[in-house]
């Protein structure tokens, strides 16, 4: 599958604007990392144009299974957003377990994805080189991640690179759904584009791998003092 290329706001229909959603992990404190990659974006982006971010409890069970370390980490990604700058006047930014149609689509998903598909994610490989438990969660992250994006109409997706193969799933998807279940003349879901700004590259984490709370290699955006410093100090 051809990644699609980036796209910015202002190359979409003009007539139309686009409804930009995007997710972010409560698998721990938001770090620099998850600014840098997205965050920024969204808060810039929401100010614009109709937007959807949620809090992706469900991905984030793939690697937390405390039900209350995740009700915590999901309460304190929400507080972090409104300090960074989230007006909720202007965008929406809800729990992504609060709204199950978003499961009922992923499971009409599952049956028009080929899982050779999901076995070829880069990002699963690299979660199982790094330790992780390869557990059905994780293989199926993609199909829940387009459905993420498509049940709201997604049309822009503020994502990292390293997200665009997850992004030509939904993708796909979305063209796989519109040819089996929509009138030729009359496509449901649209054909979600990525917004990937261009100076924006992959954090570093202090190992000098990429920043990820998988790696316990990150810091924090309101790490301060010793902690800091530890982190700093520490960096390869």
């Amino acid at each position: 599958m051809e990644a699609p290329e980036s796209t910015s706001p202002a190359d979409t229909d003009p007539e139309t604007d686009p409804v930009v959603v995007s997710g972010i992990q409560p698998s721990g404190r938001l770090h620099l990392g998850n600014y840098f990659g997205a965050i920024r974006q969204h808060i810039d982006l929401h100010r614009e144009h109709d937007a959807y971010y949620f809090i992706v409890n469900y991905h984030a069970m793939t690697t937390v299974q405390d039900a209350e370390t995740l009700r915590e980490h999901t309460f304190d990604v929400a507080l972090d957003y409104l300090a960074l700058g989230f007006d909720p006047d202007k965008a929406a930014l809800f729990v992504q377990s609060d709204v199950p149609e978003v499961t009922e689509l992923m499971w009409m998903f599952f049956n028009l994805i080929p899982t050779s598909h999901l076995e070829k994610g880069v990002a699963y490989k690299e979660k199982m080189e790094a330790g992780l438990s390869p557990n059905a969660g994780l293989f199926n992250y993609p199909v829940l991640q387009a459905a993420d994006i498509l049940a709201y109409g997604g049309s822009l997706v503020p994502v990292g690179a390293d997200q665009k193969q997850n992004l030509e799933m939904a993708r796909d998807l979305a063209r796989r759904f519109n040819n089996r279940f929509c009138p030729e003349d009359e496509p449901l879901l649209p054909i979600p584009e990525p917004y990937i700004l261009d100076h924006v590259s992959v954090i570093p984490g202090t190992d000098g791998r990429k920043m990820s709370k998988s790696y316990d290699n990150t810091i924090g955006i309101f790490d301060e003092g010793d902690a800091l410093e530890e982190k700093v100090m520490s960096i390869v």
